[in-house]
């Protein structure tokens, strides 16, 4: 591997964990290679990144930028002025902390910083998460030096000279899971001789799924399953009512599961969203699932995700629209069937990729080891 003795380098990505997740994930991997390294996060002022990432222990500049409504908002009217101001901020940013690698990993920062990079002659790399790309990163592929992804078959997006096969970056916690189903299931507070069903919907829950499982708690408690249920903060006062009458029998509820390497340790089957970072996660605890995409993205690219799952017999998929009448249903058949969900775990094990956050790392350095030459 090229490695350069020191190195800068910004890395751009927000609005949601998906995005902000794997962009620290990379930089800690440059950390833990070249301590010395100098990172630098430029993310959309008044987004989540701004306090996850110096929680993280980095630094991170803000730009004013934000994305297209669907509807006439004062927002929309303010945007053509948002991308003069992001792309005039990101040019100071950069040409202030004079990077020697840019790193896009999607959100609405991730946009005007890589466009002002690759102009200002600084080679870029994007980190596209999703089986199908975002409009972004399909635009500014051409000025990019790599695009690391995580699916095959990306050669219908980008040039195949640029892409690079890492995976998505999970949580070290996840990725080198040490905790024993036996553990998860005492963190927990549940039986072992029973089957546990983990429900998460992101970090601000998902309303169908939440609703779904709401209208089911009564024929999961009476089949015996045991229940994790991530809700999201807005759903959480509404679950914990719903499941009082079910304490006795293994029915918990939380807003937030901080500790999910217990809780996957715990699980014997997940229902999730179709996000690229959940599915990647899925992918290295090696557990049986039911994706519901959410339908509220851009390009439906959860839906695409859980299909490149589905085509390789390593996930079972409903639709959101058809949840509330098929999700218990799925639920209860997959629990009730040994074959299936050893199938589906052998499955999902064949598509994860440990240690990306490392390999694409490495791609970082040997892009700046060439411009170096």
């Amino acid at each position: 591997m090229q490695q350069p003795d020191h190195i800068r380098i910004i890395l751009s990505g927000g609005g949601t964990g998906g995005h902000i997740f794997p962009a620290v994930a990379v930089a800690n991997a440059v950390k833990n290679i070249i301590p010395e390294a100098e990172v630098l996060f430029v993310g959309a002022q008044g987004r989540m990144e701004m306090e996850k990432v110096p929680a993280a222990g980095y630094k991170i500049e803000g730009l004013w930028i934000s994305g297209l409504q669907r509807r006439l908002t004062i927002d929309n009217l303010l945007f053509p002025f948002k991308v003069i101001s992001s792309l005039y901020n990101a040019w100071k940013i950069i040409k202030s902390f004079k990077p020697d690698v840019v790193v896009g990993t999607g959100g609405y920062a991730s946009g005007p910083t890589l466009r002002m990079a690759a102009k200002l002659g600084i080679p870029t790399l994007i980190q596209e998460q999703n089986s199908f790309p975002g409009i972004t990163n399909k635009m500014l592929a051409s000025k990019a030096e790599r695009i690391c992804v995580a699916y095959e078959g990306m050669e219908k997006y980008f040039p195949a000279s640029k892409i690079r096969l890492t995976g998505n970056p999970v949580r070290n916690d996840i990725e080198f899971n040490t905790v024993t189903r036996r553990e998860g299931l005492n963190y927990f507070g549940l039986a072992d001789d029973k089957i546990t069903l983990l429900v998460v919907g992101g970090s601000l829950g998902a309303r169908t799924i939440n609703q779904s499982i709401h209208a089911g708690l009564k024929r999961i408690a009476d089949s015996g399953i045991q229940l994790i249920w991530q809700t999201g903060k807005h759903y959480a006062l509404e679950a914990a009512q719903a499941v009082n009458e079910y304490n006795d029998k293994g029915i918990l509820t939380q807003p937030f599961i901080k500790e999910m390497n217990m809780a996957y340790a715990a699980a014997d089957i997940v229902v999730s969203r179709a996000g690229a970072i959940a599915i990647s996660e899925l992918c290295i605890a090696g557990k049986p699932s039911i994706l519901v995409p959410s339908p509220n993205v851009a390009e439906d690219h959860q839906t695409k995700n859980a299909m490149a799952l589905l085509k390789r017999g390593a996930a079972i998929l409903v639709k959101d629209a058809e949840a509330p009448k098929e999700l218990i249903n799925s639920i209860l058949s997959l629990a009730s069937d040994k074959q299936q969900k050893k199938n589906l775990s052998t499955n999902i094990r064949t598509m994860a990729m440990p240690n990306a956050a490392g390999l694409i790392a490495k791609q970082v350095f040997e892009i700046a080891s060439n411009q170096k030459k």
